[in-house]
């Protein structure tokens, strides 16, 4: 099993709304908005409210209502010149990069950030964009051996000069690329994350990842999801981390936090979210062993297209920071999150829920003979953070969106 690390701090991080419709496939008002102006103030709120990253959604075509999408990387980028702390994570598809220019392109951007780029390699699971450009696709399992042939490449021309590999899908030779991703102590290159909840996502993040991602889970089914990465880890004699998303709902009561969740599930955009639901299918049946993403989804819970709903962030500020650290006590390293109203509720994640989360950890810490590294918190200023806050438009509703 894992060894849980009680003395580092947890991370956290939040979903870039890069694409249209907000995080939830709902007609509910959502103060947020794709363009970059709304999303540049916003990563400046979330490096000030305590945040350590951001992830850059990657899409093509339109899919769970979000008709209108910025490209990851060129965003990323974006976001990492308009910050100075904030760790930004493009999410991209083996099959639509070839690691040798995704490799370079990272490097470049770590560069100009000073050493804050990192990816997030997503498989793919959604057929039409990879054969709606005439790309070829893969079956579930073969996904993943690509994957892992793809992030060996991107690690390899990352720290070695005159890098090779032979594989299946990529073969590299003697190629050396510079200048190379920056010095950061700590940090042997731009930092790998990965997700997937099947057998052979599992095994590809054990073997390759320094970071595992999961759609929201329970307790006990993100126990399984850790022992499975760790299994494969210790094959390759390795330590992951491990990351897992939620959606916050933090009111004053629980009683006005639920009702807030079954006021997005009520105004469900159907469609969408059966159009959605149709789509990934394939990712959770069509693995050997039915473990895949969304294979166990409800309704209710593909209303966040990435369960977010499951990791049940959902009531108090006291509530959701218990809920938080009794993850930390089964392994969990980081918290990737996401809102209705992402400025204002990301400054009241950082004043309302984190400091109680980190009384909480240093509890945890103390009860297994440690500290927590205060040293190790990051630079908050949610006066700022607070101030910066803009009065958005908020985002078109599925209704419009499909007119």
């Amino acid at each position: 099993m894992s060894t849980i690390d009680y003395a580092t701090p947890l991370k956290f991080a939040y979903w870039v709304p890069n694409v249209s419709g907000g995080l939830v496939v709902s007609t509910i008002e959502q103060r947020t908005s794709w363009d970059y102006d709304y999303n540049a103030t916003l990563a400046r709120i979330a490096e000030d409210s305590g945040f350590e990253y951001a992830l850059t959604q990657t899409r093509y075509a339109a899919s769970y209502g979000a008709d209108k999408q910025h490209e990851a990387t060129s965003f990323s980028l974006a976001l990492l010149l308009a910050t100075q702390r904030l760790k930004v994570i493009a999410a991209v598809h083996p099959g639509m990069w070839h690691p040798g220019v995704l490799a370079k392109f990272i490097i470049t951007a770590d560069q100009l950030s000073h050493g804050r780029a990192a990816v997030n390699i997503v498989s793919g699971w959604l057929k039409d964009e990879f054969t709606g450009f005439g790309l070829p696709w893969l079956e579930h399992d073969e996904r993943y051996v690509r994957t892992e042939e793809f992030i060996r490449v991107l690690r390899g021309l990352w720290t070695e000069a005159g890098y090779s590999q032979s594989g299946k899908y990529y073969d590299i030779t003697d190629f050396t690329l510079n200048p190379p991703p920056v010095a950061v102590p700590g940090r042997p290159h731009p930092e790998v994350f990965f997700g997937g909840n099947s057998t052979a996502a599992q095994r590809a993040a054990g073997h390759v990842a320094d970071w595992y991602f999961s759609n929201g889970r329970d307790l006990e089914g993100f126990k399984e999801n850790i022992a499975g990465v760790t299994r494969a880890a210790a094959e390759a004699g390795r330590h992951p981390r491990f990351g897992l998303n939620g959606f916050v709902i933090a009111r004053d009561s629980e009683r006005e936090a639920r009702e807030t969740l079954r006021e997005i599930v009520a105004k469900a955009h159907r469609p969408a979210v059966e159009g959605f639901a149709a789509a990934v299918k394939e990712a959770g049946q069509s693995t050997k062993d039915g473990k895949g993403m969304w294979e166990d989804s409800t309704f209710e819970d593909l209303v966040q297209y990435n369960d977010g709903f499951r990791t049940q962030l959902i009531g108090t500020p006291e509530q959701i920071a218990e809920r938080i650290v009794a993850y930390k006590a089964i392994g969990v390293n980081l918290f990737l999150t996401c809102y209705l109203h992402f400025q204002e509720e990301i400054v009241a994640f950082g004043r309302d829920v984190l400091p109680i989360v980190r009384e909480l950890e240093a509890d945890l810490a103390r009860k297994h003979g440690t500290e927590l590294d205060t040293g190790l918190l990051p630079a908050v200023d949610l006066d700022r953070a607070a101030a910066a806050v803009t009065t958005t438009t908020p985002a078109p509703t599925l209704t419009e969106v499909s007119a």
